[in-house]
């Protein structure tokens, strides 16, 4: 199973203020437990909303409302990907993360065989083929993108 990990914005992401070096060495060494523990797919920081932008989709028209965003308490300031076991196993990883006065949130990731039998053979190869591409291996598209 798949699992993102958000960390919330607060006034200082979204102000730009960088962690501390001692935020920075106990996050490393936390990525570093969930990289040896094999379970950590991705993760990163991200830039205050005001380097940002949103794309409204309304009545068919499409609005760019660029950053900063007000409710940064609705903004991500960064995220994990895992694979772990299960939800308890995401959860009891969490717990660990050297944060204070943070609330993270966990879901997850779909996968392929919970779309049922509306995801046809045909979307699944043309998925992997996806997969394959972002992951470098070079395999072609193909015309349908």
């Amino acid at each position: 199973m798949r699992f993102m990990i958000f960390m919330p914005a607060n006034k200082d992401t979204e102000a730009g203020v960088m962690p501390s070096e001692k935020i920075l060495s106990d996050m490393m060494q936390y990525n570093e437990q969930l990289v040896k523990a094999g379970i950590m797919l991705a993760g990163e920081g991200l830039h205050p909303t005001s380097k940002g932008a949103k794309v409204k989709f309304e009545n068919g028209r499409k609005t760019v409302i660029d950053g900063p965003f007000a409710e940064s308490k609705e903004m991500i300031a960064g995220f994990w990907i895992w694979q772990v076991k299960s939800k308890a196993e995401a959860i009891e990883w969490v717990k660990r993360c050297p944060v204070e006065n943070v609330e993270l949130t966990i879901r997850q990731i779909f996968e392929a065989e919970d779309f049922g039998d509306a995801f046809t053979p045909e979307l699944r190869e043309k998925e992997e083929r996806m997969r394959d591409h972002i992951q470098g291996s070079g395999k072609k598209l193909g015309n349908d993108r």
